[in-house]
C-alpha cells in the first residue's frame, strides 16, 4: 500500500506540485478527464456499441487514465514519456478500437503540459500525427478523419502549450512583486531601525551620564545636582519633540514605500512611472491613499498595456488631490472589483473618486479628499513633472474639488 502510495505522490518540479504551490486544489486538473466522455460516444458514429467495444474500454480505459495521471504526478524531464506512451497507445489500438482516436489527443496535449519550448513540443507533435495519419489510411479512416483529427491536435497541442507558458508567467510576475513588496518592508524596517537608534543612541546615554553626575553631587553641591537634573529634563523634552517627528514621518513612509512599490511592479511590466513625493498628511488618509495607489497600480500593470504613467499629488483649497494617470488603451466603461473597492475607500475618507477613460487615451483617477486645517496648509516638497503624451492633464481634472 505504501509503494502505491508513493507510486501516485507527486514528484517535485510536477505539474500537481506546481498546481499546490499556486494553493490551488490538484484536483483540478481532473476536470480534463471529462473530454474522455467522447470515448463512450464514437461508437455512436461508427458500428454502434457491442460486448467487444465494451471489453476493449474495460481493458484500456483504466490504462489511459493511469497514463494520463502519471504524466501530471512525475517531473517535467519525466513527464514527456508519459504523453508519448499514452499517444503511441491510442495509435496501436487504432486499427481495432475506436476510442483510440481520444487516447492518442490526450496524449498530445499531455506532450504540450510537459514541454517547456516549442520546437521541440511542435516537432514531437507532427511526428506523433503523421505515424497516426499513416496507420489510420492503411486502416481506411476517411479523409475527411485524416485532415481533421492532425489539425485538432495541433491546434488544441498549441492553444494548451501557448496558455501554461502565460500562466507561468503571470505566476512567476506574482511572485516578483510579492519579493519586491517583501523587499521594501524589510528595508522600511531597517531604514526605522537605524533612524531611532541613531536618534536615541546618544540622547539616552546624554541623559544617564547627567543623572549620574546629579546623583554625585547631590550632597556635595545641590546647586550643581540641580543644574544637571534640569538639562537633562531639558534634553528629554528635545528627544521628545524629536521622537515625534520622526514618528510622523515614519507613518508618512507608508506611501513613499507604496509608490517605491508601485514603480518596481509597473518597471517590471515595461511601465515607466513618474511620480513626486507626497505631503505631510494623516495617517488614516495616507493608508487609505496608500491602498488606492496599489490597486490602480496593479490595475495598470495587469489592463492598461500602458508604456508611461504618472502620480501627483496637489494640496488645493484646504483638500488633497492624487491623481493617477496612464498612457494605456483607455475603455473602462465597467468598474470591477478593484474600482469598487476603490471608491469605498475614497468614500470613508469623505473624498471623491473620478474616472476619465477614453478609448486609445489612457486613463485618469482622480482621489479627491479633504484634509485638516494643520495639514492643508503643508504644500509639496517638489511638483511632479508631467508626463508626456495621452497623460496630459484631461480640462475636467482641473476643476475636480472634494
Amino acid at each position: 500500500m505504501n509503494r502505491l502510495t508513493a507510486w501516485f505522490s507527486p514528484e517535485p518540479g510536477s505539474r500537481i506540485s506546481e498546481i499546490k504551490q499556486q494553493g490551488k486544489s490538484p484536483w483540478t486538473e481532473s476536470v480534463h478527464l471529462l473530454w474522455s466522455a467522447w470515448i463512450f460516444i464514437t461508437p455512436l458514429f461508427d458500428r454502434g456499441y457491442s460486448w467487444r467495444w465494451a471489453l476493449l474500454t474495460l481493458a484500456t480505459y483504466p490504462v489511459f487514465v493511469l497514463l494520463f495521471a502519471k504524466s501530471m504526478l512525475v517531473s517535467r524531464g519525466t513527464s514527456p514519456r508519459y504523453g508519448m506512451g499514452l499517444a503511441m497507445f491510442g495509435i496501436a489500438l487504432t486499427p481495432f478500437y475506436s476510442g483510440s482516436v481520444s487516447y492518442f489527443i490526450y496524449g498530445c496535449v499531455s506532450c504540450s503540459l510537459s514541454s517547456r519550448r516549442l520546437a521541440p513540443f511542435l516537432l514531437r507533435l507532427l511526428c506523433l500525427n503523421a505515424l497516426f495519419v499513416l496507420i489510420a489510411w492503411q486502416v481506411g479512416y476517411p479523409w475527411q478523419a485524416l485532415v481533421a483529427f492532425p489539425f485538432m491536435t495541433v491546434t488544441i497541442g498549441l492553444v494548451t502549450h501557448v496558455e501554461r507558458i502565460a500562466h507561468e508567467k503571470d505566476a512567476a510576475l506574482k511572485l516578483s512583486h510579492d519579493e519586491v513588496r517583501r523587499l521594501a518592508a524589510t528595508a522600511e524596517r531597517e531604514r526605522i531601525g537605524r533612524d531611532l537608534h541613531d536618534l536615541l543612541g546618544h540622547t539616552l546615554s546624554l541623559i544617564t551620564l547627567k543623572l549620574e553626575l546629579s546623583r554625585k553631587l547631590f550632597d556635595r553641591d545641590t546647586e550643581a545636582a540641580r543644574r544637571e537634573v534640569a538639562e537633562a529634563e531639558k534634553v528629554a523634552r528635545h528627544a521628545l519633540a524629536e521622537v515625534r517627528c520622526a514618528v510622523t514621518g515614519i507613518r508618512a513612509t507608508d506611501l513613499a514605500a507604496e509608490l517605491a512599490s508601485a514603480r518596481l511592479l509597473l518597471e517590471s511590466s515595461a511601465v515607466h512611472l513618474d511620480y513626486g513625493p507626497p505631503p505631510r498628511m494623516p495617517v488614516e488618509i495616507e493608508r487609505g491613499l496608500a491602498l488606492v495607489l496599489r490597486e490602480a497600480a496593479t490595475n495598470i500593470a495587469r489592463h492598461a498595456a500602458a508604456t508611461r504613467a504618472q502620480v501627483s499629488f496637489e494640496v488645493i483649497d484646504g483638500g488633497l488631490c492624487l491623481t493617477i494617470a496612464d498612457n494605456g488603451r483607455g475603455g473602462v466603461e465597467e468598474e470591477g472589483n478593484g474600482l469598487t473597492g476603490m471608491r469605498e475607500r475614497v468614500r470613508a475618507l469623505d473624498g471623491r473618486l473620478q474616472i476619465h477613460s477614453r478609448r486609445g487615451q489612457g486613463t485618469r483617477l482622480r482621489v479627491a479628499v479633504p484634509l485638516p486645517a494643520v495639514a492643508a496648509v503643508v504644500e509639496l516638497a517638489a511638483p511632479a513633472a508631467p508626463p508626456a503624451g495621452p497623460v496630459e492633464a484631461a480640462p475636467w481634472a482641473a476643476n475636480a474639488r472634494p
